[in-house]
């Protein structure tokens, strides 16, 4: 156990507490995927919340035809108040693409959608259901610091599953990175994405000033992008980030489609187009060379800590992992950031009713 505060201010697990937290004033987004229906995690998800009693939950759902029914009907059976948003439904997409925000689907998408219809409610509260190890003081941890002061909130956790560290896509691209950029380089930017312990959970809470401030990543950049906004609204001082204890969660393949590979892609990008975005000019020549200097460095001292827990740990293997990753180093292309809902070109309004409409269709 330590206590030690970073830069942003740091908020510690003493005891497995439940503070009191404002979450009869909290919206709770929860993005799903139809694969995630009728899982345990899901389950136990949905079941907690039913015990922190939020003002509501919603449910931004990524879900074919065919799919969505079976999950309608599943949440139906939860005590909660759940507004659903059935991303993929037609009226949805006609609305959005009116105004050529439809575009490429995925999470990013999905939770932006939920974000203007959370933030009626003066907090919001965002995390993924897929957590097997998901507890009912998530939310209120997450909430506690938005009572006093600030308007940003983090999550963090150790990933340490079957023995072996998880998180690798945050051990191995995201701290190296930051590392290797700050090497010469004393931005402001640079100290505040270093300072979160782990800075790709997708749990973090927020004011609904700053929830309609966000300009959200589509894809897999969702959590890197929400930083850096934070970092532009918050700033160090009204920033905290919250000790959530140990996550499990669902694991990926380095490879293919939908692997830490592909996600990697989309992660660098964000992340550099975050720090250029403050000032920071990346030396794109040299930066992948000195992103694996770090990264190389970084494997010994997870070896040294595997072995010090009587963990596995095959240093090799993450090495690899490393040299794919640098192939995402790049300049990052083009912003397909979707719009802050205080400048939108819908409301909150007409999302929520045309998916209502869409869900209706469904039942």
């Amino acid at each position: 156990m330590e206590y030690v505060q970073e830069q942003v201010t740091t908020l510690h697990d003493f005891g497995d507490t439940r503070p009191a937290a404002p979450t009869n004033r909290a919206a709770v987004v929860v993005p799903m995927t139809e694969r995630e229906h009728g899982s345990l995690a899901a389950e136990q998800v949905f079941t907690a919340l039913e015990s922190v009693a939020p003002d509501r939950v919603v449910v931004p759902l990524r879900a074919d035809a065919a799919a969505a029914p079976a999950v309608i009907d599943w949440l139906d059976d939860f005590g909660l108040d759940i507004e659903l948003l059935w991303c993929d439904g037609p009226r949805l997409g006609d609305l959005l693409a009116d105004e050529d925000l439809n575009g490429t689907r995925g999470k990013g998408r999905d939770v932006w959608l939920a974000l203007g219809v959370a933030a009626e409610s003066p907090y919001v509260a965002v995390h993924d259901a897929d957590a097997t190890s998901y507890s009912a003081n998530h939310v209120p941890r997450l909430l506690f610091p938005l009572d006093h002061g600030y308007s940003f909130s983090k999550g963090y956790y150790a990933r340490v599953e079957n023995s072996q560290l998880y998180g690798r896509l945050f051990r191995l691209l995201y701290r190296p990175l930051v590392r290797a950029l700050a090497a010469d380089n004393d931005a402001d930017v640079l100290g505040y994405l270093e300072s979160f312990r782990y800075a790709l959970a997708g749990e973090f809470a927020a004011t609904s000033e700053m929830v309609r401030s966000l300009r959200v990543q589509r894809g897999w950049g969702l959590e890197v992008g929400t930083l850096g906004d934070a970092y532009a609204t918050a700033g160090f001082d009204g920033s905290t980030q919250v000790d959530l204890g140990r996550h499990e969660h669902d694991h990926r393949a380095v490879s293919g489609p939908a692997g830490l590979t592909t996600m990697a892609d989309q992660v660098a990008a964000a992340l550099l187009r975050v720090v250029e975005q403050h000032g920071v000019a990346p030396d794109y020549e040299t930066l992948p060379d000195r992103y694996e200097t770090a990264a190389t460095r970084l494997t010994r001292a997870y070896a040294t800590d595997a072995a010090f827990n009587g963990l596995s740990y095959d240093r090799e293997d993450e090495r690899r992992q490393v040299g794919q990753y640098a192939d995402s180093i790049q300049l990052p292309g083009e912003d397909t950031r979707l719009p802050a809902w205080t400048d939108a070109p819908v409301s909150p309004d007409e999302v929520r009713e045309a998916a209502r409409r869409d869900v209706e269709a469904l039942r």
